[in-house]
């Protein structure tokens, strides 16, 4: 088969690549569309990569061509897309239903051969089957959707209460809908992008408020009549937005830091004794998976994106490019601000 195999640092060759076999619970996926990460932009330009030579590609979808001994979940034909964690299933955290809190795990497209390549084999319960009216190109967008609503579950969330969406990135994107979905007050999406904030309003946020005015704070928590949100949500993993969540933080209410963030966080002692004072709940949140494996977040995602009320906006995607360009795509990155959204591979059938 061709696959884009990252052979060296910088260096993705579209090549002649050995074609996966389906073992014992295994599926063969015919790859119709692969993103790129932003976990997989360091792999490629700056050695990232655990060996060389390697297929990357965890975000993706396509059609099974072929199954190994045993499977009974999924047959030849069906649409799937992948949830990439392979956990152990034995240590303490897998044992409790914790899967993404695993330390002995593989994952799909980073520590063992992944989708940027004509096909690709899963395990049997790696597959998630998705209703064919989804295009593939939505569908390989089904982990950050993911992501958005583990999140909700992290967070304790109940409908009835007002909702701060910190970020409006894919992630805050989907963070909002599935926050409307499951019967939210009002919700109100944050950003400094005034492209994003529209986005954010097509896709149903109630309100939006662009953080670079200097009289947001005041705007954000009228729209509560100043008792502040229930529910806060940090999509964005920047220093600004995580310290804004602990000011918009209502009395008792439930924040979760989805975001990861990429320097030095730091408090004031008056900002931080918010929590102790308002008495809010502070949790963190880390990838899409429950028990049992892989868990309700990718069963909801594939019912939700099938009855259309989740939405993957024409706007997630910045660029669809072939397979066999994918050195040139990930040269993109290399340009500051230029990919605004998601780049994705994808194959001709």
């Amino acid at each position: 088969m061709k696959a884009a195999v990252v052979c060296a640092n910088e260096d993705v060759r579209y090549m002649d690549y050995e074609e996966p076999v389906p073992g014992p619970g295994e599926v063969k996926v015919r790859v119709m569309a692969s993103g790129i990460c932003g976990s997989d932009i360091p792999r490629v330009l700056n050695h990232g990569v655990h060996f060389y030579p390697i297929v990357l590609g965890h975000e993706f979808s396509g059609y099974v061509t072929e199954v190994g001994e045993g499977v009974t979940k999924v047959k030849a034909g069906d649409h799937v897309t992948c949830a990439p964690l392979k956990p152990c299933m034995k240590c303490d955290d897998c044992q409790n239903g914790n899967f993404s809190l695993c330390k002995h795990y593989s994952f799909i497209g980073s520590r063992e051969q992944g989708s940027n390549a004509d096909y690709v084999v899963i395990p049997e319960q790696n597959a998630i089957v998705f209703d064919p009216s989804i295009p593939y190109e939505e569908a390989a967008m089904f982990e950050p959707a993911t992501v958005a609503i583990h999140g909700l579950y992290q967070n304790d969330y109940q409908g009835g209460q007002y909702v701060a969406i910190l970020g409006g990135g894919t992630v805050g994107m989907f963070t909002m809908q599935w926050a409307k979905i499951f019967g939210s007050k009002k919700v109100v999406v944050f950003d400094i992008s005034e492209a994003r904030l529209e986005l954010a309003k097509r896709l149903g946020a109630d309100e939006v408020i662009n953080t670079t005015e200097e009289d947001f704070m005041e705007k954000a928590m009228a729209v509560t009549g100043g008792k502040g949100y229930g529910y806060v949500f940090e999509t964005a993993g920047q220093v600004p937005t995580m310290q804004m969540a602990f000011k918009l933080a209502a009395n008792k209410a439930h924040v979760c830091f989805i975001g990861t963030p990429h320097e030095t966080l730091s408090f004031t002692q008056d900002l931080w004794e918010q929590m102790n004072r308002k008495e809010f709940k502070l949790t963190g949140s880390w990838m899409s998976y429950s028990a049992p494996f892989p868990g309700k977040e990718w069963d909801l995602t594939a019912h939700y994106l099938a009855t259309g009320q989740l939405k993957v906006d024409p706007e997630f995607i910045y660029k669809k490019m072939p397979m066999s360009q994918a050195q040139e795509a990930f040269q993109m990155f290399k340009t500051p601000g230029l990919v605004k959204g998601k780049l994705m591979l994808v194959n001709e059938d």
